[in-house]
Formats: C-alpha cells, sequence, structure tokens
C-alpha cells in the first residue's frame, strides 16, 4: 500500500491488486468483501455504494481510458463527535476502480488512526494469492 498526496493536499492511501493476487475477482465480490468487513465492527455503519461510474457517464463526464467500472463504499467510523468540523471529513469511503486485470483501491486518510488502521487492514488482506 502506498500512502500519497492526491493533487498535492489529499492523504491518500492507494494499492494496485492484481485479479490473479486474489480470489475477489470481481466488483461484486469487492463489494461485498468490504460490506463484510464493515458489519463485523459494531462501530462502523454502512451507509451505501455509490456507482460512481455509472453517474460520469449519465453526466457526460470523462473517465480515464481503461477503467470498466468504479464504485465508493460508503461507511462512517465516527466514534466521537469532538467539533462539528469534524462533520467535514465524514463519512468515509473506500474507492474501487476496475481495469481489465487490476483494481485500484484508495481511500482517504482518516483523522483518527483505529479507522486507517481498519481500512488498510481489510485492504491489504484482499492479496491472498
Amino acid at each position: 500500500m502506498k500512502q500519497t498526496l492526491l493533487q498535492e493536499k489529499y492523504p491518500i492511501f492507494v494499492t494496485e491488486l492484481r485479479k490473479d493476487e486474489t480470489t475477489r475477482s470481481s466488483m461484486a465480490a469487492l463489494i461485498a468483501y468490504y460490506q463484510e468487513r464493515i458489519a463485523e465492527n459494531p462501530r462502523v455503519q454502512f451507509i451505501g455504494v455509490f456507482d460512481h461510474h455509472a453517474h460520469t457517464t449519465r453526466i457526460g463526464g470523462d473517465i480515464a481510458p481503461g477503467i470498466l467500472a468504479a464504485v465508493d463504499i460508503i461507511f462512517c467510523f465516527g466514534f466521537a463527535i469532538p467539533t462539528p468540523q469534524m462533520l467535514a471529513v465524514r463519512p468515509r469511503s473506500i474507492g474501487i476502480a476496475e481495469y481489465a486485470e487490476k483494481f485500484v483501491v484508495s481511500f482517504m486518510e482518516a483523522p483518527m488512526q483505529p479507522a486507517n488502521q481498519a481500512m488498510e487492514s481489510w485492504t491489504l488482506a484482499l492479496r491472498d494469492r
């Protein structure tokens, strides 16, 4: 997993996962996997799945060459609301872009370490071959 800055200001984690490195080699299987991880943790609330590819296609937006599918799995760790400004960085999402031979999984760094650790461990566990 690589940690980087997107557009020089958004701290994100990114991993590329070849389809032959995982038993979850379809978008539906990856979505189900993350939904299972979220459901296992009583402090995390699943919100939904946003089909970003379908939305962008519908509005005539640009999609990078090679991207076959793109979704965001949306959920919230929200253990506390220490300030109203904290709402600006919630909920969380994990993005999955599908290419012919791989998936690119990414998420923005959360303001609390337990959320980052969970999202990173969930993602790294996908590489099971």
